[in-house]
């Protein structure tokens, strides 16, 4: 064939698969048609953490393995006492969480389900220790669903921490109780806080016990 002539194949051929089955080849100036884009499954996981446990913690390793983002989310309870300021709770949280990938702390205010949608969550983490932590999460959980439209994914916590408490954990610190014995239960940076408070609030009044004639 003279160079002058023109191919009888404008377009390269097809692929040869064997067994009369070819693969075409697309024409130019298309494209194959792209993969739709796959959206990051992201959950919340919502509470106090006044103060973060080891409890806590053993939920947040399991969660983050089924989604794709955890976010621990440090709200206020106006029911319940504090033993750490808000921004103080988020502060140790993202301590003891920092080299947990896959998990983000955030700080947030008012309805847990307004949160949730803002940060376009999929689902709401619940940590059951007991049937009667089943029995009130499970109220919330309808509430959330009915309100919001947000499902909630409840994780068992493991049975070492089956009995470990906020709020437990609360009345020993403001009693004077042995702080160091709990380090089963809290992270040492959440020990090493408690003792320090415990110290600031002993050492004025063991001055003012000094002054006294």
């Amino acid at each position: 064939m003279s160079s002058g002539a023109r191919s009888p194949h404008p377009h390269p051929p097809p692929e040869y698969l064997g067994r009369g089955k070819i693969r075409p080849v697309p024409r130019k100036g298309t494209s194959r048609p792209s993969m739709p884009r796959r959206v990051p499954k992201v959950a919340v996981f919502p509470g106090q953490f006044d103060p973060i446990t080891n409890g806590h913690l053993d939920v947040i390793h399991r969660a983050v393995r089924l989604f794709d983002e955890l976010i621990v989310a440090v709200g206020i309870n106006p029911e319940k006492s504090q033993l750490f300021p808000h921004s103080e709770r988020v502060a140790l949280a993202r301590a003891v969480l920092k080299n947990v990938s896959g998990v983000r702390v955030e700080k947030y205010t008012g309805l847990t389900v307004d949160f949730v949608k803002r940060c376009h969550a999929k689902a709401i983490i619940r940590g059951i220790r007991d049937v009667s932590d089943l029995h009130h999460e499970f109220s919330l959980a309808l509430a959330n669903r009915a309100v919001g439209g947000v499902e909630t994914v409840f994780i068992m916590t493991g049975d070492q921490y089956a009995l470990t408490s906020s709020s437990l954990i609360r009345q020993v610190a403001s009693l004077g109780g042995d702080m160091r014995q709990l380090r089963g239960i809290l992270p040492d940076l959440v020990i090493d806080r408690l003792l320090a408070i415990r110290r600031r609030i002993k050492r004025p009044q063991s001055d003012a016990d000094t002054h006294n004639p």
